[in-house]
């Protein structure tokens, strides 16, 4: 699974996939969130009508799938 750490040390890659999953992203509040797990987790809420809960877990799960993408690519280059 991927975590928060991986996800912000490439930000500018990662954000582009993220806006494709949660389209109601704003590029102006990006850099300030993208430090700050639980300020994305709560602007998610906020922008998407869902609970801190259902963000949360909608972020895990983005996490989760983004890791095994990153799997999976790494064993296809082998």
């Amino acid at each position: 699974m991927l975590k928060w750490t991986d996800l912000t040390q490439d930000w500018s890659a990662m954000y582009t996939r993220a806006k494709r999953r949660f389209p109601n992203l704003r590029d102006q509040d990006m850099v300030r969130l993208s430090q700050d797990r639980k300020c994305f987790e709560a602007y998610l809420a906020e922008r998407h009508q869902l609970t801190m809960n259902e963000a949360h877990e909608e972020l895990e799960d983005f996490l989760f799938t983004e890791g095994l993408n990153r799997e999976f690519s790494r064993s296809l280059s082998k």
